[in-house]
C-alpha cells in the first residue's frame, strides 16, 4: 500500500513544482478550449482543472484558480457566440459539423429555442451540448449581453466544484499522507465519488431535459416555452 501513495505523492508534487501562475494559466487555457466550439469535444478541460487543484497551496491560489477557470470558460463561450454570430451555418454544414451529426445540432437549437436562458445555463453541464448550445445562441436571436448573464453563473458554478474536489482530495491526502497508510485510497475515494456523482448529475438533467429539444420552438429564443405548449 505504502507504494501506491509514493506514486501519488510524486505525481502530486510533480503538479506542485510547476510555476503557481503557469498552472493557472495553462488551466485558464484549457478550459477556454473545452468551452469553444467544437473543441471542447476533444480537450478535457475538466481534468485539466482537476490536475491544477490539487496543486492549490493557499487561499490565495485557491482564489486565483476559480477566477481563471471562469474567466476562462466565459471567453471559450464568447467565442462560441461569436463564430456562431458570423460563421455559424458554414460551421454546422462543414465537414466536421457534419461529423457531430444533425441531429445533435438540431438538439441544440430547438433546446436554444424553446428554454431560451435555461437552455444556455444548463447545458453548461450537459456532454455536447456545452460546445453546441454557446455557437447555437450565436446563431438565433439571443443577444450577447443575455447570453452571458445566463452563462456567467453556470461557470461560477462549475468553476467552483472542480477547483474545491480537486484542492479538498489532494489536501486530505497531503494532510494524513504521514500518518495513513491507505491516505491514497482516500484521495481516489473523493475523485471517484465526485465523478459518479457528476455523471448520475448529467444523466438525471439530460432525461429532464430531453422533452425540450424534441421538436422546435416559436423561433425567438428570448422568449421560454414549456414542452407541453
Amino acid at each position: 500500500m505504502n507504494w501506491f501513495n509514493d506514486v501519488l505523492t510524486a505525481l502530486l508534487d510533480a503538479v506542485q513544482a510547476v510555476d503557481p501562475v503557469l498552472r493557472t494559466l495553462l488551466a485558464g487555457v484549457g478550459i477556454f478550449l473545452e468551452t469553444s466550439v467544437l473543441i471542447g469535444l476533444i480537450v478535457p478541460g475538466d481534468t485539466i482543472v482537476i490536475v491544477a487543484a490539487t496543486a492549490v497551496d493557499s487561499p490565495a491560489e485557491f482564489l486565483a484558480l476559480v477566477v481563471v477557470v471562469i474567466v476562462g470558460a466565459l471567453g471559450g463561450e464568447s467565442v462560441g457566440f461569436a463564430l456562431g454570430r458570423f460563421f455559424g451555418p458554414r460551421i454546422r454544414h462543414s465537414r466536421l459539423g457534419r461529423r457531430l451529426g444533425e441531429h445533435n445540432w438540431r438538439r441544440a437549437e430547438y433546446y436554444v429555442d424553446r428554454r431560451g436562458g435555461i437552455a444556455v445555463f444548463v447545458s453548461r453541464f450537459l456532454p455536447v451540448l456545452h460546445s453546441l448550445v454557446p455557437l447555437t445562441v450565436g446563431m438565433s436571436t439571443m443577444r450577447y449581453r443575455r447570453f452571458i448573464a445566463w452563462t456567467l453563473p453556470a461557470c461560477v458554478l462549475w468553476a467552483s466544484a472542480y477547483v474545491s474536489v480537486g484542492a479538498l482530495a489532494a489536501g486530505s491526502y497531503r494532510e494524513l499522507a504521514d500518518r495513513l497508510h491507505g491516505a491514497g485510497y482516500i484521495f481516489v475515494a473523493i475523485i471517484a465519488v465526485f465523478v459518479v456523482a457528476v455523471v448520475i448529475a448529467k444523466k438525471l438533467l439530460e432525461r429532464s431535459q430531453a422533452r425540450h429539444w424534441m421538436r422546435a420552438g416559436d423561433g425567438d429564443a428570448n422568449t421560454r416555452e414549456d414542452a407541453e405548449d
